[in-house]
């Protein structure tokens, strides 16, 4: 039997702070859901989650805030 998942929560936006995404490693996976609908959980690698955020923080997605 495998150990528990462990979430972290990051920082939270909105008003109240209810809007958090969390995150656990799940062996070699990463999981991730948002604090308000815990049973949608988005599986990932770390290695898919870091050019992802590579790519957000390059202004890859800007276009889809606008």
């Amino acid at each position: 039997m495998s150990a528990p998942v462990e979430w972290h929560k990051t920082s939270c936006g909105g008003e109240g702070g209810n809007n958090c995404i969390e995150i656990a490693r799940d062996g070699d996976r990463v999981l991730m859901r948002e604090s308000s609908r815990p049973d949608e959980i988005v599986v990932t690698t770390p290695a898919k989650l870091e050019a992802f955020l590579l790519g957000v923080k390059a202004g890859e997605f800007d276009h889809f805030a606008e």
